[in-house]
C-alpha cells in the first residue's frame, strides 16, 4: 500500500478526464504533479501542486484548475475535504478509515515500503575501490557505508543491483607495497627493515613478510629487485585483498564482484575502448591549451592522444596516451567503464572519495560516449571524516602508521553505530565522528534513539504476551483499528504513510541518509506517543482489562516496528529488541 502514490494516481485520473472533456487542452504533461505532506499539518493529510505545475502550459488561473479538481476528487470515497490555499495548491483530507486500513496493510502485506520502480533495471554501484596497499581508514569507512546502504536502497526499490569493488592494481603503488613488504620479509629473516620515505610503515606488514618467509625461504634475500618484485608484488597485493574482504565483512559489507585494474594492461581492453573512441570521431592527436591557473595533472605543452570529452559535456579534452606512447591513468578508467557498459549495465553508480571530484565530468562524458547516452554515470563524492574521542582528535593508529583504520572505528564504536551514524550527514557534506557522542544513550544519538524506539515496541510486546494477550501480526491486523482515533497516534500513522514515498525519493536521488532522517522522525513521532501515554492513560498500549483496545494500540506501535526494521535493514543495521 502506497498511499501517496494512490492518491496521486486519482489525482491524474481527474486531471486526464478533464482533458478529454475540454475543461483542460490536450497535450499536457503530468510529470511535475505531485502528492506530499503539507508543509503544516493543521491543512491537511495530503497536497498537490496540480494546478500550479499546469497552469502555465494550459493558460488557466491556476485557482480555477484546483477549484474544478477539488470538486471531482471529492467523488473519491477516500477524500473527505479537498480546500485550495494560496494561489493554487490544494490540500486533501482522507477518511479516518485510510489509516486504520494502512495499519492492517502495513501487518499484512510482505515488504511494505518495497517498490517496483527499478524493475528490469540493472544498476553497477562501484564504491570503497581502496588501493590495495593496507587496512582500510575511516574514509573508506564512510564510502563503504555509503555504497552498501545505497546499493541496498535501490534493491528495496525493485532495482536489479551489483556490489562492485575496482582493485588498483595495477599503478606504481602496488610496486610501492612490494618493496615494503620485502622490507618486513628481511625482517622476518632476522634483518633491519629499511623502511625508506615513501614506503608504508604499518605494522600490518609484518605478517606478511613473515608468509613471505614461509612461502620463498631465503630465496630473495640478497637478490636484486627485477628478481623479486613481480612474485612480492602478486604475493603482497593478494594478502591485502584478503585485508580488506576482513576488514569489509566486519561492517557487514559483502562484494558481488571484483574488478582488477591490471587485468585490463595486454589483454587488448584498453587498447579496444579506446578504438571504440576514434571509431566515433572522439580521439584524436593534439596538444592541450594550457590550463587557466591550476595545471592539470594529465596536461603536457606536446602532441598526445585525446579524448574529445568537450564533445560529452566536459570542459577540455583529455589525454589518453602520453606522448612517449605509455597510457594515462585515465585510459584504463575508460576501458574499466566500457567493460561495465558491455555487461549490460542500465545505471553505473561510482562512489568516490571527494579528491575525485575533478574525475567526474570526464568519466561522465566517456560512459556518455560509449553507450550512445543510453546508460547514465552518477557519481557520488564522499567528504571528509574527522574523527574524536570526548572532544579531542582520535590518534592515529599504530597497526596502519599513518592512520585511524577502519577496523580501529568498527571495534571502538560497533559496526551497528558506525553504519548509522555515517549516514547521518548527507554523503557532500563533512561528517564528525565523536566516539563518546555516537555511544552516548539520549535522544541527541540518532542511532540509540531509533534503536530505542524499536526495543521499546519489543518491551511491550513481551508485556502483552506475558499478560497473556495474542500478539502475532494475523491477531493485531484483525483487530478493531477504529480504537485508533487520538490525533497523537494517527500522527503517527500519517508518519508510516510517508515511508514509501521516501524510498522512492532517495532511490531517485540515491540518497540512503534520508532514510536516517526519516528513521529518526519515526522514532520521534512514537516516543512522543509513548511520553504521553505518561500523563493519559488512554494512550498507554496496555489497558488493563480491555484486550480489544490493548491490540488496536499494539497494532500501531507493532506496525512502526516493522518499518523501523525494513529501514535499518536497508542502512544495514540490525533491530534492537532490547537496550542494554
Amino acid at each position: 500500500m502506497n498511499l501517496f502514490s494512490d492518491i496521486r494516481a486519482a489525482v491524474v485520473d481527474q486531471l486526464q478526464a478533464m482533458v478529454a472533456e475540454g475543461v483542460l487542452p490536450a497535450g499536457l504533461s503530468f510529470d511535475a504533479v505531485a502528492v506530499e505532506p503539507p508543509r503544516d499539518a493543521a491543512h491537511g493529510d495530503m497536497a498537490t501542486n496540480a494546478a500550479m505545475v499546469l497552469a502555465k502550459p494550459a493558460g488557466q488561473n491556476p485557482r480555477v484548475i484546483a477549484e474544478n479538481l477539488a470538486a471531482r476528487l471529492l467523488q473519491d470515497p477516500r477524500i473527505v475535504a479537498a480546500d485550495v490555499a494560496g494561489p493554487g495548491f490544494l490540500n486533501l483530507r482522507l477518511d479516518a478509515a485510510i489509516w486504520r486500513d494502512l495499519v492492517k496493510a502495513i501487518l499484512t502485506e510482505p515488504g511494505y515500503g518495497r517498490l517496483s520502480m527499478g524493475q528490469g533495471v540493472k544498476v553497477n554501484v562501484e564504491f570503497v575501490s581502496a588501493n590495495p596497499t593496507g587496512p582500510m581508514h575511516v574514509g573508506h569507512t564512510r564510502n563503504a557505508v555509503f555504497g552498501d546502504a545505497l546499493a541496498a536502497l535501490l534493491d528495496f526499490a525493485g532495482y536489479e543491483v551489483t556490489r562492485e569493488y575496482y582493485v588498483n592494481d595495477g599503478g606504481a603503488q602496488v610496486d610501492v607495497l612490494a618493496r615494503s613488504a620485502y622490507e618486513r620479509y628481511r625482517e622476518a629473516h632476522g634483518l633491519d627493515p629499511e623502511i625508506a620515505e615513501g614506503l608504508y610503515p604499518g605494522d600490518y606488514l609484518v605478517p606478511v613478510g613473515e608468509a613471505l618467509k614461509a612461502e620463498y625461504g631465503a630465496r630473495f634475500l640478497d637478490q636484486p629487485e627485477s628478481v623479486w618484485l613481480p612474485e612480492v608484488r602478486e604475493f603482497a597485493t593478494q594478502r591485502m585483498l584478503v585485508l580488506i574482504r576482513e576488514d569489509l565483512a566486519a561492517l557487514g559489507v559483502t562484494m558481488d564482484v571484483f574488478s582488477s585494474e591490471k587485468a585490463l594492461y595486454g589483454t587488448g581492453k584498453i587498447e579496444a575502448a579506446i578504438a571504440k573512441l576514434r571509431s566515433m570521431d572522439l580521439v584524436y592527436e593534439g596538444v592541450l591549451e594550457p590550463p587557466k591557473g591550476k595545471l592539470l595533472d594529465d596536461w603536457e605543452p606536446r602532441e598526445q592522444t585525446l579524448f574529445r570529452s568537450t564533445a560529452h559535456g566536459d570542459d577540455v579534452d583529455r589525454a589518453v596516451m602520453k606522448s612517449d606512447g605509455s597510457w594515462t591513468y585515465f585510459a584504463p578508467d575508460i576501458a574499466y567503464h566500457f567493460d561495465k557498459v558491455e555487461r549490460g549495465f542500465d545505471l553505473l553508480i561510482d562512489v568516490l572519495g571527494a579528491d575525485h571530484g575533478g574525475y567526474v565530468k570526464r568519466m561522465k562524458a566517456v560512459v556518455s560516449a560509449l553507450s550512445g547516452g543510453r546508460v547514465p554515470l552518477d557519481v557520488k563524492l564522499i567528504q571528509l571524516v574527522k574523527l574524536f574521542k570526548n572532544g579531542e582528535p582520535f590518534k592515529m593508529s599504530k597497526r596502519a602508521g599513518t592512520f585511524v583504520t577502519l577496523r580501529d572505528v568498527v571495534e571502538q564504536a560497533g559496526a551497528d553505530v558506525t553504519r548509522f551514524h555515517m549516514l547521518t550527514r548527507k554523503n557532500d557534506a563533512p561528517l564528525d565522528f565523536d566516539f563518546a557522542k555516537v555511544l552516548e544513550q539520549s535522544k541527541d544519538n540518532p542511532v540509540f534513539y531509533v534503536q530505542y524506539a524499536h526495543a521499546r515496541v519489543q518491551s511491550v510486546l513481551r508485556r502483552a504476551r506475558d499478560a497473556g494477550l495474542a500478539v502475532d501480526d494475523p491477531t493485531l491486523a484483525a483487530a478493531d483499528l477504529g480504537r485508533l482515533g487520538h490525533e497523537a497516534e494517527i500522527a503517527v500513522i500519517k508518519k508510516l504513510a510517508e515511508w514509501p514515498r521516501l524510498v522512492e525519493i532517495a532511490a531517485r536521488g540515491n540518497e540512503p541518509h534520508r532514510v536516517a532522517f526519516y528513521l529518526y522522525e519515526l522514532a520521534s513521532d512514537f516516543h512522543g506517543l509513548w511520553n504521553r501515554g505518561n500523563d493519559d492513560t488512554a494512550l498507554r498500549f496496555l489497558q488493563e482489562g480491555d484486550a480489544a483496545t490493548s491490540q488496536s494500540k499494539i497494532a500501531l506501535i507493532r506496525a512502526v516496528a516493522v518499518v523501523i526494521s525494513a529501514g535499518l535493514g536497508i542502512l544495514g543495521v540490525k533491530p534492537a529488541d532490547e537496550m542494554r
